[in-house]
């Protein structure tokens, strides 16, 4: 749909509209008028990076990750370059005084002397392919973080040319030299796997990539045939990227990477309607793009938790200024209202761990209108069935359940299909880990080896010693759901999750949500008459404590189960920074081994 109105743009030989999506650091009537708040917070932001070291990074640094797998040595230097250059930005285009200008500079020609802009970790050429020690600086190679050092050095410049050049003209000149020589001449000439091509499935790389070329395309002074074979480009790999969403809207990589997905279609469009005369506007009312936009929404349980699955975290970030201006956009009410409120919840404003610009950028500009919301009104989270993953989530006015019933090639994947997780008032009684800090390992043909990614640290059965495979081959079969005034229910099969040694003919699996709490059926049959061990486990936040029948889960809920079973409690400490983020102690493992070929729980 994209490529399409793009051509045809192009093909009527329209000239592009000057791309001012907010006022430059000179316009000193917009950024005067802001709030005292706004100005002092950025101000103080910028502060702190005065007289700032920016970090070098020494080849050593960048061998580490092919060396030991270790990302974050690296990737620490590298985003704290930017997040500074942005603070020191933001601060000088608020106070104007060219006090922040020499750190500025520093922060710019840092990032230029970097050998490299991609990731040690994604220093390769082709896709699912072992990572080069090093980088080969005569071939750059465009990726999601290349990508946006060129958006940074873009805003930085878009900002503050005239500023700068009054120090020397040789500083833009500069970004402009690099974010050429490395993003944008290689962009029209190499094709890299994430733009796409025929039926190859895509990822939030594709429009991740492209929102920054977009930026980066349309804020320096580029010829208005480069920016068209740009926009050419850009809207191709945007359908590519639409091609393996379903039209539920539903993102497979859950919603952390909503943010990297959805809201980045948001800018992609938002973009190209700008610099088109609103050309593309009429993509806003689309109604597989107006899912995209909702996906958040209806994955959101309560305060600061989601329903998470593959490598999304429950805890998978605030919603703000881009979730806000994308239901405005797409006129989507409750949307708009969810992300309002949110962020007026969020004590971390202006985004100080934000690495692109822009979407710091946006914020200062859109804050008055998001706090001038009012978000008294109950917001709706409406029950859902997204079939294009195989996603329900059931409500009622104390619990939000979810069941995952598609199968275990998501993207970002987890083993983790007809697993469920359950919440009590808000809070987590069955949960989904997450997955620790990603390391070489994370996205190698030893995935499966990391524990948060196998089906047994899911709520999910251990049949004859077996856990599920991954792959679209394994996988729920014969699934039914429904909704009702209480929650509703969802059954599958999924037998075809696991291997054939699990000797298991059908798993079916029943849930049911009411008002009363969550009951769980599984029964099953092997493809032969021996007898094989079943063990259902569960993962819980509170610590459970056994009770006659039952497990108290802290003071939160409780398990009942019949009383022939046997049941085993394990502590699982929680020391990986990224799950550190989101679970503040220990969670636990609960597994119930059962006789016989059905069982029934009720968790409430």
């Amino acid at each position: 749909m994209f490529k399409e109105i793009g051509d045809s743009f192009l093909a009527g030989n329209h000239p592009f509209k000057e791309f001012a999506p907010y006022p430059k650091a000179c316009e000193r009537a917009a950024w005067e008028a802001l709030d005292a708040e706004t100005l002092d917070a950025l101000t103080k932001s910028g502060e702190r990076f005065i007289g700032f070291e920016y970090p070098y990074l020494k080849a050593t640094d960048f061998m580490e990750f092919s060396r030991t797998g270790n990302r974050t040595n690296y990737e620490d230097k590298l985003f704290i370059k930017r997040k500074a250059l942005n603070a020191l930005v933001l601060a000088e285009c608020a106070e104007h005084n060219g006090r922040f200008l020499d750190d500025i500079i520093n922060g710019i020609f840092a990032i230029c002397d970097e050998t490299a802009w991609q990731l040690p970790a994604h220093n390769s050429y082709t896709r699912n392919t072992p990572q080069l020690i090093l980088p080969d600086v005569s071939a750059p190679v465009i990726e999601l973080f290349s990508c946006e050092a060129a958006a940074v050095l873009s805003t930085a410049y878009y900002l503050l040319k005239n500023e700068l050049d009054a120090v020397s003209p040789y500083i833009c000149s500069r970004i402009v030299y690099e974010v050429k020589r490395r993003v944008i001449t290689p962009y029209i000439t190499r094709h890299f796997w994430w733009m796409g091509r025929g039926k190859e499935e895509m990822c939030n790389w594709t429009i991740w990539c492209t929102q920054n070329i977009l930026l980066t395309a349309f804020m320096l002074p580029l010829s208005e045939r480069t920016r068209g074979h740009i926009l050419k480009k850009a809207c191709a790999s945007t359908d590519y990227f639409l091609k393996d969403y379903g039209d539920d809207g539903c993102c497979d990589e859950g919603a952390q990477y909503y943010r990297h997905a959805g809201l980045c279609l948001y800018q992609t469009l938002d973009i190209l309607c700008r610099v088109t005369n609103n050309y593309f506007n009429s993509l806003w009312q689309n109604e597989k793009i107006k899912n995209i936009a909702l996906y958040i929404l209806n994955v959101h349980v309560d305060d600061k938790y989601y329903i998470n699955f593959a490598d999304c975290s429950p805890v998978a970030g605030r919603a703000g200024i881009r979730e806000y201006l994308f239901g405005k956009a797409c006129d989507l009410d409750n949307l708009a209202m969810f992300a309002a409120l949110d962020y007026k919840r969020n004590p971390d404003k202006f985004q100080p761990e934000e690495n692109n610009m822009y979407y710091r950028l946006q914020e200062v500009f859109t804050r008055k209108a998001i706090l001038s919301e009012d978000t008294t009104a109950a917001i709706f989270h409406p029950p859902v069935f997204y079939s294009s993953v195989g996603l329900w989530i059931a409500r009622n006015s104390i619990y939000t359940a979810a069941a995952k019933c598609g199968d275990n090639n998501d993207s970002h994947n987890h083993n983790d299909t007809g697993s469920i997780t359950l919440y009590k008032n808000g809070q987590p009684l069955l949960v989904d880990i997450g997955v620790e800090s990603y390391t070489k390992k994370t996205f190698s043909p030893h995935r499966y080896e990391i524990w948060t990614m196998q089906s047994d640290y899911h709520n999910l059965p251990t049949i004859n010693g077996c856990m599920q495979q991954n792959g679209a081959e394994y996988r729920a079969t014969d699934v039914s759901h429904s909704f009702n005034v209480e929650g509703g229910s969802i059954s599958m099969d999924i037998a075809k999750a696991y291997p054939a040694k699990a000797h298991i003919k059908t798993y079916n699996r029943s849930v049911s949500l009411t008002n009363a709490g969550l009951k769980l059926n599984d029964n099953w049959r092997f493809t032969d008459l021996k007898f094989h061990p079943v063990t259902l486990n569960f993962i819980t936040y509170e610590k459970p404590v056994l009770k006659d029948n039952a497990l108290l889960i802290g003071e939160l809920g409780k398990i009942t189960f019949p009383p022939d079973c046997n049941v085993q409690l394990e502590e699982l400490p929680i020391t990986d920074p990224r799950l550190m983020q989101c679970w503040k102690h220990s969670l636990y493992r609960i597994r119930i081994s059962t006789v016989g070929n059905s069982t029934e729980l009720f968790i409430s």
